[in-house]
This record gives C-alpha cells, sequence and structure tokens, in this order.
C-alpha cells in the first residue's frame, strides 16, 4: 500500500474513533453518578420560590434601571452567596455594569402628498422612537422608498436595493425573509426555506438601512410573518426605550413599525396598492420603488444615561488547562416594568417570560454546587439585563466579554420556557439541527424517555429572538430550547393549547403571572436536562461543533484557528 493512501486511512480512522469517543464521552457524562445525585437539588419547589419571587408586584415588572432591578441583582447575589460559588466578574464583583442611554419619545408623525394628509395616531398606526441625542428629531418631507424586504444577501444573490441611493431617505421595508418561490413552491435553497434567517429580523433591518445611511427605517408588520401580534409592539413600546452607548455610531433619526392598515392607506396615497407591491417583492429582480408619499415625524425626547447591570457567577472548574474554558448559562432577568397609564393591573411581573428561566438558571447553578468531584471546565452564569429591549446585555457583554470568547465552549439559553403545565414526553429545540449540543441534549433527554422534536415555527425566527445569539453571531455554539407540548396524560392538543394561550392572552401582558393551573414538575425535568448537558461538556474534552453549512461555522473555525 502506498504511504500516502495508508497515511490517509489512519488519519480517517482516528477521526472515526475520536467521533465514537465524543458520541460514548457524552452519553457517558450525562449518566454519572455525581450529576444524577447533584441535580436532585433542582426542586419544583425551589423553582416555585424563585419564580414566584422574581415575579411579585414588589420587584416591578423588573426593568433596568429601576428599583426592580435593584431588587433583582440584590435575589441573585443573595442566593449564589449562600451556595458558595464565585463572584464572575475577575475584579471580584458579581456583576457587569453596562452603560446604557434610556430614552422616551414623544412621536408625531404624518404622511402628505400633494393631494392627501394622513395624520398617523402614535401607538395605533404608527410606533417608534429615535436614539439620536437631540431633544428634539425632526424630519420633514423625507422621501420614501419601498425595499422590498431590505435584505442584502450576496450569497443568495438578492439584492432589495438594485440602482438606489436611500441616504438621508425613509426606507419601508416587510418583516420576514423574502419567501422566494418557483412554480409556487417555496425554494428551500433561499433563506432557509421555511425557516427564518437573520435577514428577517427587524433588528437586520434596522441595520442595514444604518449601514446604508438611511434617515429612519418603517417595517411594515403583519402577525403571521413576525410571530406575534402588534400588540406585543404597542406593549413594548410604550415608556423608555434603551440602547447600548456607542459613540462610534450615528442612530437611525426614525426607526419604527406600521401595521398592514397603515401601509394599505400609504401605499394607496402613491398610487400602488400593498399586496400587489408585496408580491412583486417575493422576486429576485423586484427593485425598490420611490413612494408619492412623503415622511415628517417630530420626535421630543427625554433621555439619561445609567448603567444597568449583567449578572455573573462562576463555578470553577478542577483541571489545570481546561478549567480556563467555559459553558455560559444565560437567561435574561429583565422584563417591561410599569405601565402607570393602565387601568387595574399595571405590573409586567414576566412569570414565565423570564423569571422562569433566571429561577433555572440559579437552580442549575446550585446543582454544580453540590457536585462531589467537581468539573473539568468551568461554567458561568450569565442572568442579563435588557434582552427586552433588543437583547442589549447580551450584546454588551459580546463587545466587552469577561471571559475570552475563543474560549467559551458553548451557551445553554433558557428564556421564556414555558413548560408550566406538567410533564412532557418532548422536548421543542430552537434551531434544531445547527450543531452537535443537539447530540449531547438527546443523550439527556432519553434518560427520561423524552424526544426532541424541531421548533414547529421556524417561520417566526425564534432563534435569532433571545440572549445566545450575539454569541451566536460570534461563532459560539449555542443551544436553546423550550418546554414541549406532548403533555404525559394529556396529549399533543393540550399542550399546543396552552402554549397558543400564553402567547395569545399573556407574551408580554400583565397577565404574565403564575396562574393557578400552573404545574412546575415539567420545569423541574426540563431543568435538570439541561444542567446535565452543561455537565457533560464541562467534562469532556471536545467542544461542541456546529453543523456543516451553517451560518456562524466559519465564525468559529476562523476564531479557534487563532489558538492553534
Amino acid at each position: 500500500m502506498h504511504f500516502k493512501t495508508f497515511l490517509n486511512i489512519f488519519i480517517c480512522s482516528l477521526v472515526f474513533i475520536a467521533c465514537s469517543d465524543n458520541k460514548e464521552g457524552w452519553e457517558k457524562h450525562v449518566r454519572d453518578k455525581d450529576a444524577l445525585s447533584a441535580q436532585l437539588s433542582i426542586t419544583s419547589s425551589s423553582l416555585e420560590s424563585h419564580i414566584t419571587t422574581l415575579s411579585s408586584d414588589k420587584f416591578q415588572g423588573r426593568f433596568p434601571g429601576t428599583v426592580g432591578e435593584v431588587k433583582t441583582i440584590q435575589y441573585l447575589i443573595d442566593n449564589f452567596s449562600n451556595m458558595g460559588l464565585q463572584p464572575g466578574n475577575p475584579n471580584g464583583e458579581w456583576i457587569q455594569k453596562a452603560t446604557m442611554t434610556g430614552v422616551t419619545s414623544e412621536l408625531r408623525a404624518q404622511f402628505i402628498t400633494d393631494k392627501e394628509r394622513s395624520v398617523l395616531m402614535t401607538g395605533k398606526d404608527i410606533i417608534g422612537n429615535s436614539f439620536v441625542k437631540k431633544n428634539k428629531v425632526n424630519l420633514l418631507n423625507k422621501e420614501i422608498i419601498f425595499c422590498g424586504y431590505g435584505v442584502f444577501a450576496p450569497e443568495y444573490e438578492w439584492n432589495d436595493f438594485k440602482d438606489i441611493d436611500v441616504k438621508g431617505k425613509i426606507i419601508v421595508v416587510l418583516v420576514n425573509d423574502p419567501p422566494v418561490t418557483e412554480n409556487g413552491e417555496l425554494d428551500n435553497d433561499y433563506f432557509g426555506g421555511k425557516a427564518m434567517t437573520y435577514y428577517g429580523r427587524w433588528s437586520y433591518k434596522f441595520e442595514e438601512g444604518l449601514r446604508r445611511g438611511a434617515a429612519g427605517v418603517i417595517v411594515v408588520h403583519e402577525t403571521e410573518a413576525a410571530g406575534y401580534p402588534f400588540s406585543v409592539l404597542q406593549n413594548s413600546y410604550k415608556g423608555e426605550q434603551l440602547t447600548i452607548v456607542d459613540p462610534s455610531k450615528t442612530p437611525l433619526s426614525f426607526q419604527g413599525w406600521i401595521p398592514k392598515s397603515t401601509a394599505n392607506k400609504l401605499f394607496s396615497m402613491s398610487g400602488y396598492n400593498f399586496d400587489d407591491q408585496k408580491a412583486l417583492s417575493s422576486k429576485k429582480d423586484f427593485k425598490p420603488i420611490v413612494l408619492n408619499a412623503k415622511f415628517t415625524s417630530r420626535i421630543n425626547n427625554r433621555s439619561r444615561k445609567f448603567s444597568s447591570n449583567n449578572f455573573v457567577g462562576k463555578y470553577e472548574g478542577n483541571d489545570p488547562v481546561l478549567k480556563n474554558e467555559y459553558i455560559i448559562y444565560t437567561a435574561h432577568w429583565d422584563h417591561l416594568g410599569i405601565d402607570r397609564s393602565l387601568n387595574g393591573d399595571q405590573v409586567y411581573n414576566g412569570a414565565n417570560d423570564n423569571a422562569l428561566g433566571t429561577g433555572i438558571v440559579i437552580d442549575a447553578a446550585k446543582a454544580f454546587s453540590k457536585l462531589k468531584n467537581g468539573t473539568k471546565r468551568s461554567i458561568l452564569f450569565l442572568a442579563l439585563t435588557a434582552e427586552e429591549q433588543g437583547l442589549l446585555g447580551s450584546n454588551y457583554y459580546n463587545i466587552n466579554p469577561l471571559y475570552p470568547l475563543e474560549k467559551t465552549v458553548a451557551v445553554i439559553n433558557i428564556d421564556a420556557m414555558g413548560n408550566t403545565y406538567g410533564k412532557t414526553k418532548d422536548l421543542i429545540v430552537v434551531g434544531k439541527g445547527n450543531s452537535n449540543l443537539d447530540q449531547v441534549l438527546e443523550f439527556a433527554v432519553k434518560q427520561d424517555r423524552k424526544y426532541l422534536v424541531p421548533n414547529p415555527s421556524p417561520e417566526k425566527g425564534f432563534y435569532y429572538r433571545s440572549d445566545h445569539f450575539p454569541f451566536a453571531k460570534n461563532g459560539i455554539p449555542s443551544l436553546y430550547v423550550g418546554g414541549g407540548v406532548d403533555v404525559v396524560g394529556k396529549g399533543k392538543d393540550f399542550g399546543l393549547k396552552m402554549q397558543n394561550r400564553y402567547n395569545s392572552d399573556f407574551y408580554h401582558q400583565v397577565g404574565d403571572e403564575i396562574l393557578d393551573d400552573w404545574d412546575f414538575a415539567g420545569t423541574e425535568q426540563d431543568a435538570r436536562i439541561l444542567f446535565r448537558v452543561g455537565y457533560a461538556i464541562s467534562q469532556h474534552t471536545e467542544w461542541p461543533q456546529w453543523s456543516e453549512g451553517n451560518e456562524f461555522r466559519a465564525k468559529r473555525e476562523k476564531m479557534l484557528s487563532k489558538l492553534d
């Protein structure tokens, strides 16, 4: 046999053996007796206690920069101190201060043509603001350009900005990805097929408008395409809006949303039919159109600078080398605060979103503290601020990491997990197939005779809507799961009914509180599973990897190549 051929076979054999070892290693570690004993400290009663406390009226809806934040951070410090864990900030503190600007905007806006004027009712016909550092931010008779989905994606040969300069103008764009079709069927080669890509998120569309020098970006909201009703935006845009202080960037003069009813009016004023233009924008040869209507807005801003806090706890590994590698559990502690304009209940308690996730992180930390033999890698417990304002705390950490991102092995994120109706036979993986973290999770759920299912609504882009995403953008494999729907003894129809009830009646509503029919047995089971996943990764020398073709894989490979 030729030596080169022999060498190739030998290398391939090593790769095969390594892959086999990885599988056996992860499976072995999720069944480790030390972990199985430690996980018993995660209980329904302790989870219920955390969630009850954090979502109580005393915590005032946990809005950043308020008394609610002070109480929340102190609650986290007290719990982690009692476990005997270390402050996670290398400076010896439990917190990472994230400098922010809070802006309260009073908006007046209208569309104008030579023949017609449409004055928009703020909160009903339009919502939005500006983070420009001025007390008054006025846009007068700005040209409006419809730019389809507002996407520039060379890898798909897609450009919604063909032959047009949007600098200093207002662009109107659609939510979600272009639903590229061929013969009436979805083309799965474009934009992930049914699944939303980051190009579909409103945050990308604002970023792209800013890159191109637009004065403002208006996103047309449609409930099915966005994955939530317009009321979610209305509630989120009441009162103060937060942003990270970034002196290198000049913000958009206007960023906001309009419902379809307002879009219909805007297009009809300009002599177009909105649905017709939306259909045309789904084709690759779409070109932007200049609308006849102009946009005028007047914004009065009140602003303040303040520091909010990411909470960071640490469980240090005991391997001399691997202890400098990190697994991070993330959950956002914040919610929407108080709305004084409401009659009756005014507190957005955020029990499911995300007192539940924060409680799971606390109990996961407690389980690690109960290990007799410790872990090889170190574990960080990161309770993040201002997720509800656009993942600000997570973005801040990724811009200012306390530990090197290239030494961060994986992220396990818990956000509005939603399993408050009993044990389930399944567990939903948001972004299933993104990485081999699914494999570790599958080994863990089999111990509870559960099975994994993909997110049933990938078109809603949930993977891009929570705190793990800034880590994923930086190349770090990130796991994000949701509670299952195949409820033991009650079936899938019941589970779907409960999930739909939450989404329609409680998501970002003051009613997101602990209800009489909540059952924490499933929460306990899923929290234990996520603990075992983190434990298995902490014990095995292999690094989790993105799947072939994943949009974040190249970033990770480039990052790790610098360590060689």
